[in-house]
C-alpha cells in the first residue's frame, strides 16, 4: 500500500535518474599496465604452493597420450638465450597438446656426465689428477647437482610446466644402469668391438671424441708442398721414370709427415711429368698452374702424362726417413686443392687408414695422449705435435724437399669444451660397426637406420636428408672415453690369459650394482666383488681386471628414452632440439632405439635454428651481444621472451636484440588492452544467468563468433604443426584489427548507452565474453602468466576450471551461429564499406568541416546491387560508422570516390538535430522527452528500460 512504511513506489522514480549514472562505463581491476617483472614471480608462487602442474595431469587422466622427450643440456653455468629458446618452445608443444585435450606429461632432464663438468670441476680444483677417480667423480656429481638446482629454477621462472621435483638425470643410478644394460644389450648382439682405428683426439683432455663433440673453428696452419723422389716400379710407361722425378703432395699437417706410409693418386686422372726450374715434378696435370702459383715457379714444361693407374706399386723416397713409400689408388683423391696426390698417413686419418687397410700398410702413430711423439728423429721426439710443425718443415727444407710454405688460415675441428683444435689419432677404441648386422639378422645397423629414417616425420623436411646422409655416411660410432666422469665400459680381461668375459648373465650382474650404487660401484668395488662368485675364464682363472674406459656422453644422453619413457611412452611422438643434434643428440637416440629395440624413439623430429643477434651475427660473451632470459625476465617478463619465441620462424635462425623487445612490448600492450576492455564490459555479466543462446544475438555479434571460429580453428590446425609465429600473428591481428579497430569501437554505443540488461546488450556482452573465453584459451600457451591473469576476470559458469591451464581449447562449433554465408559475405562487404568511410571521415576532419565522428551525417551513393544490399543495413549503419546520421545521396557524386569498392560515393554533412546529453549523437529528436529533454529518442527507450527495471527492483512488480 501507499503509505505502507518502506514502499513508495512513485517517489522512487520522482526525479529524474543522473544521466551519467545510468550510463555502462568500463570497469575492472584488470591493470593496464602488467608489472610482468613484479607480478610473474608471485603467480609462480601460487602456481607451486596449488600443485597447478600436478592437477593439470590430474583432470586429463584416461586422455589420448602425447609425449614429447626432452633433449638434456649440461648443467653448466647460466641458461642461454638458445636454451630459452628451446625449453620455450618444448613448452609450448606440451602446453599446446594438454589443451587439446591430451595427456601430456614434461620430464625435463639433464646430461650430466662428460667433458662439461669434468672441465669446470678441474677448473676448480686447479688442474687434472689432484683427487683419486672415486673423489673426482663425487666432485662431478655435486657440481653437476648443484647447477642443476640453478637450472631448474631458471626454467621454471619462464613459466615452463614439469615435473620438476622428479627429473632425470643421466647420472641417477637407474640412469646409470639403464645406461650400462644398453651397451652389454650392444655387445650381446655382435656389434661391438675393439680396434684401432684414426678417431678425433684432444691431447689437451687426453680424450677421444665423437663427432658430436668436435667444432669448426678458423685456424692458421702451416701449408707446405713436398717432394717424395721415384724410387722405381709402378706400370707401363711410367715404370721406366728415373729418381731425377719426384712426385709432390701438399699438406696442412706438417706433423704427419713422419708417419707417412704411402701417396694416393686416383686411378682415372691425368698426371703430368713436368720440367721446372725446382726439379722435374709429377702431380696432377690439372694442379699445374696451382703449383706454379703457390711455389712461384716460373717455368713449368709438361714432358709426358700418364694415368693415376700407372702409379700403383711405384716406390717413393720418404723426404727424411730411411723408408720407401708405395703408390695406392684411391677414388677420395680431388683436384680442388692441392697436387692431385695425397699424403697418406693410415694413423691419422680415415681415408688414409681405409686405404691403409686396403694396401696393408703400417697404422704408424706413435703419439701419447698429450700428443707428443714416442718414436722419431731426435729434432722432434718428445715435443708435443703443433710444437713440432715447424721443426718438420725445417727438416723438410734441410732435407731440399720442400717446393713451397706459407700460412693458411681454414676451418679446422677444434674439441667442443675445450676449444683446442684436436688431432686425428690411430688407438685402441671400442666401437659400435656400423655395418655390423646383429646377431640372427640379415641387415647391418646402418642398413637398418636408414630405412626407419624415412618413417620419421621431420619438421622441417629437410631433416630427413640431413639425417639420411650423416647415417649413410658416418663411420663406426667410437663409443669409448678415457675420462672418470661417466658410465664405465662394463669389460672385464682375465688376469693370467687375457681374454675378454663374455658371460652375458655375469656382466649383467654389474648393472645390478649400478641400480644400488650407481656407477660408482665400478670405481668402489672390486671385479670379484661386481660379478657373480666364482666367475671363471674359460682358462680356469677366477680373478679379473677392469676395463679402464668410459662411454662416449651420446651413448649416454642417447640411452634417455629407454631410461625415461616407460610402456605406451615408447616411442615419444615428438624429440625438440637445435640443428647441431643431427650429429647429437638425434643421431645417438636413433642408433641406439634401432639397436635395442629396431625401431626410432621417436615418431616426429623438430628443428630449430640459431638465436643471432640483429646483425645476424651468433650470440657470444666475447662480442658482448648476448641477450640471458634471466635479464630478460627482469626488464620485460617471462611472457615477453615467450611472446618473441612465438613470433619468430623458429624453424630458421632467430634475432634476438633490444629493438626486438621494445617492439614485442607494443604488440602485447596492445593484446593486452584488448582482453582489457573485453573483460572491463563484463563487469555486471554473469554467463549462467546473462548469456544469450548464438541464434538468439544480434547479426554482428554472430558474425564475429563465426569470424572467431575460424580463428579458432586456424590456430588449433597451427598449434597441431608446431607452427606457433602463425598462431601468434593471427591472434595479434583478430586483436588490433577485428576487435579494437572494429568490433569493440563499433559495439561501444551498444554497450555504454543500452539499458544494462537489455537484450541487445547481453547479446553483445554474451559475444564479448565468448570471444574473450575462446582468446585466453588461445593464448595461454604462449602468455602463460597473463593469460592466467585473465583468467581470473573472466566471468565463469559453475565447474569451470580454476587455471586457464587447466581449461580446454574452445570448440570451433561451440562459436558457430549459424549464420549463412550470404549472411557472412555482406558482413565482409560491409566492414569494407565502413573502412572507405573511415577514409572519408579522416579527410572531412583534417578540413576541419567535422570536429568528431558524431557530428557527421554520411550520404552514400553506390551502384545499384550495391546500394541494395547496404539499404538491407540502414538502420545499422550510424553504428557502424560511428555517426550520427546515414543516408543516401539523392542527386549529385560524392566528394570521396572509393577506389577499393568500385561505384561507391561518401559525401560528409553535418549532422542534422541537436547533440544528445547521453550518448552524443545528433538526432532531430532531442527535446521531444519532456522528462529528459537533453536526449534523443534512442536513449529516451534506454532510459524508460532502466526506469522499468529499477522500480521492478524496488517494488518486486
Amino acid at each position: 500500500m501507499p503509505g505502507k512504511k518502506g514502499i513508495n513506489p512513485i517517489r522512487s522514480m520522482a526525479e529524474p535518474l543522473e544521466l551519467k549514472k545510468t550510463l555502462n562505463l568500463p570497469k575492472t581491476e584488470f591493470s593496464m599496465k602488467a608489472s610482468l617483472p613484479q607480478n610473474e614471480p608471485k603467480q609462480l608462487a601460487a602456481w607451486e604452493a596449488e600443485h597447478l602442474y600436478e592437477r593439470i595431469l590430474e583432470v586429463r587422466k584416461g586422455k589420448p597420450l602425447f609425449v614429447l622427450h626432452d633433449g638434456p643440456p649440461y648443467p653448466t653455468g647460466e641458461i642461454h638465450l638458445g636454451t630459452g629458446l628451446n625449453k620455450i618452445l618444448k613448452d609450448l608443444v606440451v602446453k599446446t597438446k594438454s589443451m587439446a585435450g591430451h595427456y601430456a606429461p614434461y620430464v625435463p632432464g639433464w646430461d650430466c656426465h662428460g667433458l662439461p663438468i669434468e672441465t669446470k670441476v678441474e677448473k676448480e680444483l686447479g688442474g687434472k689428477g689432484k683427487v683419486p677417480p672415486a673423489e673426482f667423480r663425487s666432485l662431478c656429481r655435486e657440481f653437476a647437482a648443484r647447477y642443476v638446482e640453478q637450472h631448474k629454477r631458471d626454467f621454471k621462472r619462464l613459466g615452463i610446466f614439469g615435473r620438476w621435483n622428479e627429473p632425470y638425470l643421466t647420472m641417477n643410478f637407474d640412469y646409470e644402469a639403464v645406461i650400462a644394460g644398453a651397451f652389454l644389450d650392444f655387445m650381446e648382439k655382435g656389434y661391438v668391438y675393439r680396434g684401432r682405428k684414426p678417431v678425433y683426439w684432444c691431447f689437451h683432455d687426453s680424450t677421444a671424441l665423437a663427432e658430436a663433440e668436435v667444432e669448426y673453428e678458423d685456424h692458421v696452419s702451416p701449408s707446405i708442398w713436398v717432394k717424395f723422389a721415384v724410387v722405381g716400379g709402378g706400370k707401363g710407361e711410367a715404370s721406366k721414370l728415373g729418381s731425377d722425378i719426384s712426385a709432390v703432395i701438399w699438406t696442412t699437417t706438417p706433423w704427419t709427415i713422419p708417419h707417412n706410409r704411402a701417396l694416393a693418386l686416383h686411378p682415372d686422372f691425368d698426371y703430368a711429368v713436368v720440367e721446372t726450374e725446382r726439379g722435374t715434378l709429377l702431380l696432377a696435370a690439372d694442379r699445374v698452374a696451382a703449383l706454379q702459383a703457390e711455389c712461384s715457379i716460373a717455368e713449368a714444361r709438361i714432358r709426358a702424362t700418364y694415368k693415376g693407374r700407372d702409379f700403383e706399386g711405384m716406390n717413393f723416397q720418404h723426404p727424411f726417413l730411411p723408408i720407401q713409400v708405395p703408390g695406392v689408388l684411391a677414388t677420395y683423391v680431388t683436384l680442388d686443392q692441392g697436387s692431385g696426390i695425397v699424403h697418406t698417413a693410415p694413423g691419422h686419418g680415415v681415408d688414409d687408414f681405409n686405404t691403409g687397410q686396403k694396401y696393408g700398410l703400417e697404422i704408424a702413430a706413435p703419439i701419447n695422449d698429450r700428443g707428443i711423439y714416442l718414436e722419431g728423429l731426435p729434432e722432434y721426439k718428445g715435443k708435443d705435435v703443433f710444437t713440432a710443425n715447424p721443426i718438420i718443415v725445417k727438416l723438410l727444407a734441410d732435407h731440399g724437399a720442400l717446393l713451397g710454405h706459407h700460412s693458411y688460415k681454414h676451418s679446422y675441428p677444434h674439441c667442443w669444451r675445450c676449444h683446442n683444435p684436436v688431432i686425428f689419432r690411430a688407438t685402441e677404441q671400442w666401437f659400435i660397426g656400423m655395418d655390423q648386422a646383429a646377431h640372427g639378422a640379415s641387415k647391418s645397423l646402418r642398413q637398418e637406420t636408414l630405412e626407419k629414417i624415412r618413417g620419421v616425420k621431420w619438421i622441417p623436411s629437410w631433416g630427413e636428408d640431413r639425417m639420411y646422409e650423416m647415417i649413410a655416411e658416418r663411420p663406426d660410432w667410437c663409443v669409448s672415453r678415457q675420462r672418470f666422469w661417466g658410465v664405465p665400459i662394463i669389460v672385464f680381461y682375465c688376469d693370467s690369459c687375457g681374454k675378454r668375459l663374455e658371460d652375458f648373465k655375469a656382466l649383467r650382474n654389474v648393472v645390478k650394482w649400478f641400480e644400488k650404487e650407481g656407477a660408482d660401484a665400478w670405481y668402489k668395488h672390486t671385479p670379484e666383488e661386481l660379478l657373480p662368485a666364482e666367475t671363471k675364464c674359460s682358462c680356469g682363472a677366477t680373478k679379473w681386471r677392469k676395463e679402464n674406459d668410459i662411454l662416449d656422453v651420446w651413448f649416454d644422453s642417447g640411452s634417455s628414452h629407454l631410461a625415461v619413457l616407460k610402456g605406451p611412452e615408447w616411442p615419444a611422438d615428438v624429440y625438440l632440439e637445435g640443428p647441431d643434434q643431427y650429429r647429437g643428440w638425434f643421431h645417438s637416440s636413433l642408433l641406439i632405439g634401432i639397436g635395442i629395440r629396431n625401431n626410432p624413439p621417436y615418431r616426429g623430429v623438430v628443428t630449430h635454428g640459431w638465436t643471432l643477434d640483429e646483425k645476424g651475427q651468433p650470440m657470444s660473451k666475447s662480442l658482448g651481444n648476448t641477450l640471458y632470459p634471466a635479464e630478460i625476465c627482469e626488464r620485460w617478463g617471462a611472457d615477453l621472451l615467450r611472446l618473441w619465441v612465438a613470433s619468430v620462424e623458429y624453424q630458421a635462425d632467430v634475432k634476438m636484440s633490444e629493438r626486438v623487445m621494445v617492439q614485442l612490448s607494443d604488440a602485447y600492450r596492445k593484446i593486452r588492452n584488448t582482453f582489457r576492455y573485453g573483460l572491463s564490459n563484463l563487469v555486471d555479466f554473469d554467463p549462467a544467468r546473462d548469456a544469450l543462446p548464438n541464434d538468439q544475438l544480434e547479426e554482428m555479434d554472430r558474425w564475429m563468433l563465426e569470424r572467431t571460429a575460424d580463428l579458432v580453428k586456424r590456430c588449433r590446425e597451427w598449434y597441431a604443426g608446431y607452427d606457433f609465429h602463425r598462431v601468434y600473428h593471427a591472434i595479434h591481428d583478430f586483436c588490433v584489427v577485428d576487435l579494437s579497430s572494429f568490433y569493440y569501437d563499433v559495439l561501444k554505443d551498444r554497450l555504454y548507452t543500452k539499458a544494462a540488461k537489455s537484450k541487445s546488450r547481453r547479446s553483445a556482452q554474451t559475444a564479448v565474453w565468448k570471444i574473450t573465453s575462446a582468446l585466453v584459451r588461445l593464448i595461454a600457451p604462449i602468455l602463460v602468466f597473463t593469460a592466467e591473469e585473465i583468467w581470473k576476470y573472466l566471468p565463469k559458469t559453475p565447474g569451470e576450471d580454476e587455471s586457464v591451464h587447466m581449461a580446454l581449447f574452445s570448440e570451433e562449433q561451440e562459436l558457430r551461429a549459424d549464420i549463412a554465408s550470404k549472411q557472412v559475405a555482406l558482413w565482409e562487404l560491409l566492414s569494407k564499406v565502413r573502412a572507405e568511410v573511415l577514409k572519408a571521415l579522416e579527410t572531412a576532419r583534417n578540413e576541419k568541416k567535422i570536429n568528431s565522428g558524431l557530428e557527421a551525417k554520411v550520404l552514400l551513393n553506390a551502384e545499384l546491387e550495391l546500394k541494395a544490399k547496404l539499404k538491407q543495413y540502414l538502420p545499422l549503419l550510424p553504428g557502424l560508422f560511428i555517426v550520427s546520421q546515414v543516408d543516401f545521396l539523392t542527386a549529385g557524386t560524392g566528394d570521396y570516390r572509393s577506389d577499393a569498392i568500385p561505384g561507391l560515393e561518401v559525401t560528409i554533412q553535418k549532422a542534422e538535430g541537436a547533440k544528445c546529453e547521453r550518448c552524443w549523437n545528433y538526432s532531430t529528436h532531442v527535446g521531444e522527452n519532456l522528462r529528459y529533454p537533453t536526449v534523443c529518442e534512442r536513449c529516451t527507450e534506454a532510459l524508460a528500460e532502466i526506469e522499468g527495471a529499477h522500480e521492478e527492483a524496488t517494488t518486486g512488480r
